[in-house]
C-alpha cells in the first residue's frame, strides 16, 4: 500500500481532491441541496485523473528520479515496481477517470484528459525538460483540478469565482516550486532538468519568485471582487496573505540560505485557505442554519 500511495503521490492527490471540492461548492447556490452520489462520482473521476497521470509520470521520469538523491528511492528507482507497472496503473486509472468523468459531463471528461495531455505529454517531456521557465506554462494543468470540480455543475467556466480559484492555484505554483528548486538545485543538476536557479542562479530566481508571489497575495486580497468575501475573509485570508509575504521577505533577506521549511510551509498552507475562505463565506449562511 505505501508503495502504491508512493507511485500516485497520495499526498499531492489529497491536495486536489480539497481543490476540486473547493471548485464543485463554488459552482454552487447557497442551501442548493447536494447531491452526494453527484459529488463522489466527480471525486473519484479526479482522484483516478490525478493518481494515474502521477503513475505516468513517475514511469516517464525513472531515469531521471535514479540520478536525484532525493526521489532514488521512489518506487521505480528503488526497483520495487517495474515501469511496465505503473504505465499500467497510470493508464487504466486515467481510463477510469474518464468513464468516471463520463458519468458527470462532457466536460468534465474532456477537461480531466487535456490536464493529463499537459502534465504529461508538455510539462514532463517537454517544457520541464528544455525550458527554465517550464514550471509557468506547467501550473496550467496544477491548476485545473479545481476548474474541473466546476464544471460538474456548470459548463459556463468563465466566471469571476473560478477565474479567481484557478489563478490563485496557479499563481502559487512558482513560488512554491521554484524555492523547492533552490533548495534542492544540485539534485536538478543530476537529474539534468534545467530549473531556474540552475539557469540564472538564485537572486535572479528571487526576483522572479517575488513577481509571482506579490501577485498571488494581491489577489487574495483582491478576491472580494471575485467571488463571496465576509467574515472568513477578514478574519482568515487578510492575516494569512499578510503572514506568508512576511515570511517571504524574511526567507528572500537570508538570499534564500535559511527560513525556507517556514516560508514553504506558510505558502502551502495559504493556498488551501485562499481556496476554502469563498465557500465558507458563500455557504456560511447555510452552515449557521445547520448549527
Amino acid at each position: 500500500m505505501k508503495l502504491f500511495l508512493d507511485l500516485t503521490k497520495s499526498g499531492i492527490v489529497c491536495f486536489v481532491l480539497v481543490s476540486g471540492l473547493a471548485g464543485y461548492a463554488l459552482s454552487m447556490t447557497p442551501f442548493e441541496p447536494w447531491e452526494f452520489g453527484h459529488l463522489a462520482v466527480t471525486l473519484l473521476a479526479l482522484y483516478f485523473f490525478s493518481a494515474g497521470s502521477f503513475a505516468i509520470n513517475q514511469a516517464q521520469e525513472w531515469q531521471i528520479d535514479s540520478a536525484m538523491p532525493r526521489t532514488v528511492k521512489r518506487p521505480i528507482p528503488s526497483g520495487k515496481i517495474s515501469p511496465r507497472q505503473a504505465w499500467t496503473i497510470g493508464i487504466g486509472f486515467v481510463l477510469l477517470g474518464t468513464l468516471l468523468g463520463l458519468l458527470i459531463s462532457v466536460t468534465v471528461a474532456v477537461l480531466g484528459l487535456l490536464t493529463v495531455v499537459l502534465y504529461n505529454l508538455l510539462y514532463t517531456l517537454y517544457w520541464k525538460r528544455k525550458w527554465a521557465f517550464g514550471a509557468v506554462p506547467g501550473a496550467i494543468p496544477g491548476a485545473m483540478p479545481v476548474v474541473i470540480g466546476y464544471a460538474a455543475n456548470t459548463d459556463h467556466l468563465l466566471q469571476p469565482d473560478v477565474i479567481y480559484a484557478f489563478l490563485i492555484m496557479f499563481l502559487w505554483q512558482m513560488p512554491h516550486f521554484w524555492s523547492i528548486a533552490i533548495r534542492f538545485k544540485d539534485d536538478y543538476k543530476k537529474g539534468g532538468i534545467p530549473v531556474l536557479p540552475a539557469k540564472i542562479g538564485t537572486n535572479a530566481t528571487l526576483f522572479h519568485m517575488a513577481l509571482y508571489m506579490f501577485a498571488y497575495v494581491g489577489l487574495a486580497l483582491a478576491s472580494p471582487w471575485f467571488t463571496t468575501a465576509y467574515f472568513f475573509y477578514l478574519l482568515v485570508v487578510v492575516p494569512f496573505a499578510l503572514k506568508v509575504l512576511y515570511e517571504f521577505f524574511r526567507y528572500y533577506n537570508t538570499g534564500a540560505q535559511a527560513r525556507w521549511l517556514p516560508f514553504f510551509l506558510w505558502t502551502n498552507f495559504s493556498v488551501l485557505v485562499f481556496l476554502i475562505a469563498p465557500v465558507v463565506d458563500k455557504w456560511h449562511r447555510h452552515f449557521l442554519g445547520l448549527v
